[in-house]
């Protein structure tokens, strides 16, 4: 195999007409980091709200939300167009939901959906990621909620893509909300 591209069949992207120009892209994860791939050829977040600390500006003391973000939408600036994400044109807007650790509360990502629905007319957001999985000891209360969450922004007209979870590949090891039978 001579590339990841290569691998799977993917076009080199200077000749894929599709940019995500025009299009919002929530995350909710750990931040953001307005690194130089966030704002060149021009500034790409578009919000930021921060459910953990209440801080204003874009901040990701993890790492794990800016490199979720890079690989949708990375410009390749810092790379001379080396790297770069699958819609580099894309607008992004950032809810920070987990701590430096990369833990969090239900409620945090709750609000962080709810806020996301409230304003996708604002920002023009069309998809949502939410690189989260409820702990597989988590209450079913709680399991059910993010899965009730997530179909209401589904429901709402938004792409809804979730994690799979990191305790597999074994029987029902995708937990909440990836269980959900409406989110990618």
């Amino acid at each position: 195999m001579n590339n990841a591209r290569n691998m799977i069949h993917m076009p080199e992207l200077s000749h894929c007409p599709y940019t995500g120009r025009g299009v919002g892209i929530a995350f909710l994860d750990t931040g953001i980091f307005p690194h130089r791939d966030f704002s060149e050829p021009f500034l790409r977040i578009a919000a930021f709200m921060d459910f953990v600390r209440g801080r204003q500006f874009p901040y990701d003391d993890n790492g794990h939300g800016t490199h979720i973000c890079g690989i949708a939408a990375g410009s390749g600036a810092a790379s001379g167009g080396r790297y770069r994400g699958i819609a580099p044109g894309s607008r992004l807007i950032a809810g920070k939901v987990l701590d430096e650790h990369g833990d969090g509360s239900v409620k945090a990502v709750l609000k962080g959906i709810s806020w996301i629905i409230d304003n996708r007319f604002k920002y023009g957001i069309r998809i949502l990621n939410i690189s989260i999985g409820a702990e597989a000891g988590e209450k079913p209360a709680d399991s059910a909620l993010l899965v009730q969450y997530v179909e209401k922004a589904w429901d709402s007209g938004l792409v809804v893509v979730v994690a799979a979870g990191n305790n597999g590949p074994r029987p029902m090891s995708v937990t909440a909300p990836g269980t959900s039978p409406k989110v990618i």
